[in-house]
């Protein structure tokens, strides 16, 4: 019997995964459509709500189930999290849909994505140009004395979830110099057999596609979003306030099982 349940189980897990596909790519069209001929009619409180809507629902088509714990900061802040997978921006947009990200100017090559990300907001950083940071840090800024949200992946790069790498601190001056609040969150995906999926991980030279396979052929797979509390910047010096957001981060993942490193 359980040699029975092992095989249909290999037999229907493939099948899952197109389906998981099929649907992916419908509702990536989906989003196009309302991005390209909705969202310039849309105000800000519609648009916000349809990223809501769209990161959502793109998270289940993907079997990925959210959890969120905590509080949004008040007014303009800068969200501080650590970097996963592409599936952090879908997580965060789940529960903050008014987070515009900071992002490399690579995720602007990437087919039918990109239009979703420019909807979104993102501001692009070029990597290969040493003083791009000081424009992005300007716009970012100018947006949270706007009012708005901004998010940054201080690690600059993926990890596999269990383990933190440094964060920059550069980025973080545009909060400091505008005294804005800023809020760590901590990202972590479990599923059926392990708190930190190995699913999910987007590291090396894992591609877009085969993370993409590997997340739909995933077992309850749950993006944990956990907002923390938040720090005053004014004042602060930036290396140092990386250092406790950072901390606080590590704690919180401590929490759901000690981190390799």
């Amino acid at each position: 019997m359980q040699g029975l349940q092992q095989l249909r189980a290999r037999v229907l897990r493939p099948l899952r995964a197109a389906w998981r596909l099929l649907r992916c790519a419908v509702h990536v069209l989906h989003g196009m459509v309302i991005a390209v001929l909705l969202f310039p009619r849309y105000g800000a409180a519609e648009r916000h709500a349809r990223i809501r809507w769209w990161a959502s629902k793109m998270l289940a088509v993907l079997g990925v189930s959210l959890r969120m714990q905590g509080t949004p900061a008040v007014g303009a802040s800068l969200l501080v999290a650590n970097h996963i997978s592409w599936l952090d921006i879908l997580a965060i947009h789940a529960v903050l849909p008014h987070a515009r990200f900071v992002s490399k100017a690579d995720v602007k090559a990437w087919p039918l994505l990109s239009h979703l990300v420019e909807a979104g907001g993102t501001l692009y950083l070029e990597r290969e140009r040493k003083r791009d940071a000081l424009r992005v840090v300007h716009a970012m800024a100018e947006a949270l004395q706007a009012g708005e949200t901004v998010a940054v992946f201080p690690e600059g790069t993926t990890s596999d979830g269990r383990a933190l790498l440094p964060f920059h601190a550069n980025l973080l001056q545009a909060a400091i110099a505008t005294g804005t609040a800023v809020q760590p969150v901590a990202l972590r995906f479990s599923d059926s057999s392990d708190a930190f999926s190995r699913a999910v991980e987007f590291v090396g030279d894992t591609t877009l596609v085969q993370s993409l396979w590997r997340v739909v052929c995933g077992q309850r797979i749950t993006a944990n979003v956990d907002l923390l509390a938040p720090h005053a910047s004014a004042h602060h010096e930036r290396r140092a306030l990386a250092q406790a957001l950072r901390d606080d981060i590590a704690m919180q993942l401590q929490r759901s099982g000690p981190p390799r490193g």
